[in-house]
């Protein structure tokens, strides 16, 4: 007989396997023997004498033993689950708090503020007003008997920007504008302030316009 006759398929083999344990469990449900069964039914007696069944024992114990198991804590799955909401409450609430430093567009308000504020004064007292910024800060100046004299009084006190935040100013280091007595700039003017991975710019066109935003 050649090889391919004599191969079976799996698919056959585990047919045969399946009726064979089945027909296995059918035997053995039906043999029981007698020592087994008086002694079953004497032992069913008693019990049902006293009350319970087998059975309805065992039934009472299981119901007991989860009753406790409730008493005595909480369940895995309960656990998980209340871990799991105090994690998104934790994340919530530090989303929530504030940075102490600020946030970046306040230092950008405040500055142009100021930068219009220097505008302003230059058209009310007809004299130029410069503003110089640096990584670090900025301050004004006022033009006085042919010099740059600067200016320590409210709103023009030399100010730093906010822990953390830093002007890019380029490679000199320092940018500066003046505003004439018209209320106009000597140059175009834009800051970008960063902090971290934020960048808020402030602009002064050629009209003399602040402005906040990017």
């Amino acid at each position: 007989m050649a090889v391919a006759d004599r191969w079976i398929s799996p698919a056959v083999i585990l047919t045969k396997v399946r009726i064979h344990s089945a027909l296995r469990r059918e035997r053995s449900a039906e043999w029981i023997p007698d020592q087994v069964r008086d002694g079953g039914e004497e032992r069913g007696g008693r019990s049902a004498e006293h009350g319970f069944t087998p059975l309805s024992r065992s039934a009472q114990q299981g119901f007991t033993l989860l009753k406790r198991s409730a008493e005595h804590g909480f369940t895995l799955i309960e656990l998980m689950v209340v871990l799991t909401i105090i994690g998104f409450i934790s994340a919530a609430v530090v989303i929530a708090i504030p940075d102490p430093r600020g946030r970046i567009v306040d230092d950008a308000d405040r500055f142009a503020a100021r930068v219009a504020a220097a505008r302003d004064e230059a058209v009310v007292t007809a004299r130029p007003m410069g503003v110089w910024v640096s990584a670090s800060g900025y301050g004004f100046q006022r033009r006085e008997g042919g010099q740059w004299v600067p200016m320590e009084e409210k709103p023009f006190i030399s100010a730093n920007w906010k822990t953390g935040t830093r002007a890019l100013v380029g490679q000199d280091g320092r940018q500066q504008i003046a505003f004439d007595g018209t209320g106009l700039p000597t140059d175009p003017l834009t800051i970008t302030l960063a902090r971290e991975a934020e960048r808020v710019q402030v602009s002064v066109d050629m009209a003399g316009k602040v402005a906040v935003g990017g």
